[in-house]
């Protein structure tokens, strides 16, 4: 399966960062409410960062190495060649 590694840049200008197989279908969930419990006392507001061609754990491990990096570095990653982003097909908050 093509596991995909996704930030999420939420309404207190945080950034989350997950895995899935359906990264529209989970940035739904958060929106609703049905995904991590990061979500709780906050929204999603806009799919910033896909990054694809993973099995479950490349996803897994790049997962954890870009939840250690300093806020700067995740931001360098979004203008970066492994973004594959489109959010035309994601319902966006905000």
């Amino acid at each position: 399966m093509n596991w995909q590694v996704y930030m999420i840049l939420c309404t207190d200008d945080s950034l989350y960062t997950g895995i899935t197989i359906d990264v529209a279908r989970r940035f739904n969930q958060h929106a609703d409410q049905q995904g991590a419990k990061y979500f709780r006392g906050r929204q999603p507001k806009q799919l910033v960062y896909v990054e694809t061609g993973h099995d479950r754990s490349s996803a897994s491990k790049r997962e954890s190495v870009i939840k250690k990096l300093p806020r700067i570095e995740k931001l360098q990653l979004l203008t970066s060649d492994t973004n594959k982003v489109g959010i035309s097909h994601c319902k966006l908050n905000g």
